[in-house]
């Protein structure tokens, strides 16, 4: 779940739906792409066209992917659709500063390659490689697997982008749990150059090749995780942020002061109050509680934070609620 973006220092986020990381993080992973050279994979169905989702989307068809995005309703589809038409506004400028003609071209170029569609069937039929990125509920992500493990290709890959829950007992609902993996994109898509490619114990060296192999034409940078809770980023920031609130709950500093000491002390483009807030805490409430009930991570890591549990029964999600450890001007305003 959680990440934000270095930029975000300088200029205005984008509402966040999950992953935080104010690191950028630049380890490349080699990868024998030729292992999985018979998957090649050319379409790719997105489920799910919210910030992450539509993100995903955008960067699939920005690098000559086919891609089909998939909700539940074309009112969904429509906002996605606009989130994804914003964004390659923002692209084409920065590519095409001085050419309005090829920013046309390039934003209808990239649309091109995008449908979209409310038929989970149809949208599966032809598809190589199947990326979910709805809400974060373990029963309703093996729900969706499990009615497209009947009617998807046999040979297509099936990952989840999910932050905080197990690949491996999301795959437990298919029959194909050696073309499961996870592929845990950060937010925002367009902007993060970090994927997070995990594989249990049962996804396959082809399908695991494959998936490295998918990202890298994205053009991202994707890192190696097995299945553990967090993956790599979220299972060190998640901590820190966590003993961030320990130092305010026990009265040693504001968060203010914990915000400047990490930015100017530490080189943090953000603090971790002000990342919590981007986030969302509830967001960050959510994965602790479901680390806590796995029981796979140190109790002490993961105990609950009266003042974390308090903002959340409040309504005080940070800046998509307008209040969080800091005012915002209007639900997702700034500071």
């Amino acid at each position: 779940m959680l990440s934000a973006v270095r930029r975000v220092a300088t200029a205005n986020p984008a509402a966040m739906m999950r992953p935080l990381t104010s690191m950028t993080m630049t380890s490349a992973f080699s990868t024998s792409s030729s292992a999985y050279a018979p998957h090649n994979v050319k379409n790719i169905t997105v489920f799910g066209s919210g910030l992450m989702g539509a993100g995903i989307v955008q960067v699939a068809a920005q690098n000559a992917f086919n891609v089909t995005m998939v909700d539940l309703n074309p009112e969904a589809l429509k906002k996605g659709q606009d989130i994804i038409t914003s964004s390659l506004k923002r692209v084409a400028k920065k590519q095409f500063p001085e050419d309005a003609a090829q920013q046309k071209a390039f934003i209808d170029k990239t649309m091109a390659q995008i449908k979209t569609s409310t038929d989970s069937e149809a949208a599966s039929k032809d598809a190589d490689l199947i990326i979910e990125a709805i809400v974060e509920n373990l029963k309703t992500k093996q729900q969706l697997f499990a009615m497209l493990d009947k009617v998807a290709p046999k040979h297509t890959l099936f990952c989840s982008n999910t932050s905080s829950l197990p690949i491996g007992e999301i795959a437990k609902a298919t029959k194909r749990t050696d073309r499961f993996g996870g592929l845990h994109f950060f937010n925002p898509v367009p902007q993060m150059k970090l994927v997070e490619v995990i594989r249990t114990e049962e996804t396959s060296q082809d399908s695991f090749d494959s998936l490295m192999d998918v990202c890298t034409r994205m053009k991202k940078t994707p890192v190696s995780c097995k299945d553990t809770p967090g993956f790599i980023v979220n299972r060190l920031l998640v901590p820190y942020m966590m003993e961030s609130l320990r130092i305010v709950e026990r009265g040693e500093a504001t968060p203010q002061d914990v915000d400047v000491a990490m930015k100017l002390g530490a080189g943090f483009p953000m603090g971790p109050f002000e990342l919590a807030d981007f986030v969302g805490l509830d967001t960050m409430k959510f994965i602790v509680d479901g680390w806590r009930k796995e029981g796979k991570i140190d109790d002490n890591l993961v105990a609950p934070v009266k003042l974390l549990d308090e903002l959340v029964a409040q309504g005080n999600f940070g800046r998509k609620s307008g209040q969080g450890f800091y005012p915002y001007n209007g639900v997702g305003g700034k500071k």
